[in-house]
């Protein structure tokens, strides 16, 4: 298990709903199909968090893992971070990932802090790790 939030009741899969602006969406696509898509956000609302966002989704079709659009998406959003004028970016990934946090630390994150035994799955407590890029460096 890589995200500790369950899925959301069938039908209803719907991805856009009042909380997700379609801005805050990159879409990786290859030959025409959607291969991955990234989603940021706004972790604080108050005026004095507006220069961080953080990433709040991360997903790669398995079809398309381990071709380098995990690392493209991730680029891409500090690239539209910087864009907007963000001085850091933030993600949250569970410890037990360690593929996904090797991908972070190769793209300029590092471990800012860890929430432990933040969730329990599958019958394990297992820690929340914040990772942070500075986009100023």
């Amino acid at each position: 298990m890589t995200s500790p939030a369950p899925p959301p009741p069938e039908p209803d899969w719907r991805f856009f709903r009042e909380n997700v602006d379609i801005r805050d969406v990159l879409v990786a696509e290859i030959d025409g199909t959607v291969a991955g898509y990234v989603r940021m956000s706004q972790p604080s609302p108050i005026p004095a968090g507006d220069h961080v966002l953080m990433i709040s989704g991360l997903a790669v079709d398995p079809a398309f893992q381990r071709r380098g659009v995990g690392r493209a998406l991730i680029d891409a959003a500090a690239e539209e971070a910087r864009a907007r004028g963000a001085r850091r970016l933030r993600l949250r990934v569970l410890s037990h990932n360690t593929a996904a946090m090797r991908l972070y630390e190769s793209t300029g994150f590092v471990v800012e802090g860890v929430l432990r035994g933040e969730f329990f799955l599958d019958g394990v407590y297992r820690d929340d790790v914040l990772m942070v890029i500075d986009l100023t460096a």
